[in-house]
């Protein structure tokens, strides 16, 4: 199973499954790293993985429309199965929905349909949930809508912050994450 990984910053779960195909407990193939601005420690630890990047650099385009297009087009260049963002923050338009239907695929640091968006672990705590989680789901034309794959719960303790919580929500995102992989993996196999 081919994958193309999508990233805007550190690239940690993109790390996750780096790691976890360099020591064979997923069988497959990152076939490239995009990254929407550069300079991303994403780009940095795939290059330093052997793995091809590419940059298609949001400002770099008129408008969203063009930017889009391209970012379409460079991830069909790689023929993958599954598109993976990976801390990917952009909202992808319909033209790149539409040509991985089905095939997009989400982390999120909430338990969906819980708080969707760019703000699920503070949501979470404002809120005052005693129980939140991650999510990896296919993403379609809204946002973090589409079918969950799967989830993991995750305790809110008494004195988290918005930082430790979200640091204990993304050791699970990363387990949760390969564990799929690994699964839509065995399913093409």
């Amino acid at each position: 199973m081919r994958i193309v990984a999508l990233v805007s910053g550190t690239g940690s779960n993109l790390q996750a499954v780096i790691d976890a195909v360099a020591a064979g407990r997923l069988d497959i193939e990152i076939a490239a790293v995009g990254a929407d601005r550069p300079g991303t420690k994403g780009l940095e630890r795939s290059a330093a993985a052997g793995i091809e990047t590419f940059e298609v650099n949001f400002k770099d385009y008129a408008d969203r429309g063009e930017w889009n297009h391209a970012l379409t087009a460079k991830c069909l260049s790689y023929e993958p199965d599954y598109v993976v963002s990976s801390g990917f923050m952009r909202i992808v338009g319909e033209e790149f929905i539409d040509a991985f239907d089905g095939t997009y695929l989400n982390t999120h640091p909430a338990l969906l349909p819980a708080f969707p968006g760019a703000h699920g672990v503070r949501d979470a705590l404002a809120y005052g949930v005693k129980i939140t989680g991650c999510t990896v789901h296919i993403a379609d034309a809204g946002v973090d809508t589409g079918p969950i794959l799967a989830q993991r719960a995750v305790e809110v303790l008494e004195d988290d912050t918005e930082d430790s919580l979200h640091e204990r929500i993304k050791v699970q995102e990363r387990e949760l994450l390969i564990e799929v992989l690994a699964e839509l993996a065995a399913r093409r196999a």
